[in-house]
């Protein structure tokens, strides 16, 4: 009875809540180091273009001037050809990357899908560099010899495919880039698709449905919200992208309308100059363009994250109806 009497108020006291409370602190300073570093990333760029912003204002983002011996910056043809590239870079990657995680999800058989796996994640192991050599002595002789001349017949009345073929260009730039995103995408599109419950497939096929259309109805539909996540990470990667870009653009300072010239991006010419910059106005310019592929990677990311919410709010509104 006396050791009933003591175990009792031990087994009546409250639990500690310090260990949960610990944990939640813990994660969240983890959270706000994040964004502290964002932050502390913008301001140094902010506090390293000092002189350029004072000097050129807003119209360092729409001259297209660079000329470091007049000391005249401007961003413009960077900015086209980083979003130029990148869009060059999508067109291609999604399809590809999206049609070959379907097939590794839903119809590969057993016996292939591992190694192809294997050789994708190989693909992304592969340093930027290696492909940017394999771009310069392998890819452009061969586009510069069939692939350009067909587009150019096929398609020279449009703006897009005209002029004279140099090889280096915008266009062999934006497929260095699809390829270096392509195992990014496929890899994040495929722990998606995998992530599908085999419920949704289950009664689809109960439904008499088409393998066709469980991967399309119950297996893409559920999944595209993922999906989009895993195209914005390859965004992310093609804005960014430096050496291979640089090895096969061109590296010239224009805007072209034809995707057979030459062009630049920030990340490019903040490699190929830096080291270049003799004066203080010279390299302030150079960390404005840094602030500005960092200003134009957040204000991707953020209208992407608009439009897949009004996806996904248009989604909800037609399933209620």
């Amino acid at each position: 009875m006396p050791v009933e009497e003591r175990s009792a108020p031990a087994r009546m006291a409250p639990p500690s809540r310090f260990g949960d409370k610990a944990f939640e602190w813990l994660t969240l300073g983890m959270a706000l180091v994040v964004i502290l570093l964002v932050f502390l990333i913008g301001w140094q760029l902010a506090r390293g273009s000092s002189l350029a912003i004072q000097k050129f204002g807003f119209h360092f983002l729409v001259t297209s001037t660079w000329d470091p011996v007049a000391e005249q910056f401007g961003a413009l043809p960077f900015i086209y050809g980083t979003l130029v590239s990148s869009l060059i870079a999508l067109i291609i990657a999604v399809p590809l990357s999206i049609a070959t995680a379907v097939f590794l999800t839903e119809l590969a058989p057993l016996w292939i899908r591992q190694p192809l796996v294997s050789l994708i994640e190989m693909l992304a192991a592969i340093p930027s560099v290696i492909l940017g050599l394999w771009g310069i002595f392998v890819m452009i002789p061969w586009l510069r010899d069939y692939p350009f001349p067909v587009l150019k017949k096929a398609f020279g009345w449009t703006p897009l495919f005209t002029g004279p073929i140099y090889g280096p260009s915008m266009l062999a730039g934006g497929i260095i880039i699809a390829i270096m995103i392509l195992p990014i995408i496929i890899s994040v599109s495929r722990e998606i698709l995998r992530s599908v419950p085999n419920l949704q497939r289950e009664a689809a096929y109960a439904l008499g449905a088409t393998r066709w259309e469980v991967t399309r109805i119950a297996v893409l539909s559920y999944a595209k919200k993922g999906l989009f996540g895993a195209v914005i990470l390859g965004l992310g990667r093609a804005l960014g992208e430096t050496m291979a870009v640089t090895m096969v653009i061109g590296n010239t300072p224009q805007i072209a309308a034809s995707l057979f010239k030459p062009g630049y991006t920030l990340a490019s010419v903040i490699a190929n100059e830096f080291t270049e910059a003799t004066s203080d106005l010279y390299l302030q310019a150079l960390f404005e363009l840094g602030l500005v592929l960092f200003g134009v990677t957040i204000l991707v990311n953020l209208l992407a994250q608009l439009l897949l919410k009004t996806i996904t709010a248009k989604s909800a509104t037609r399933a209620v109806q």
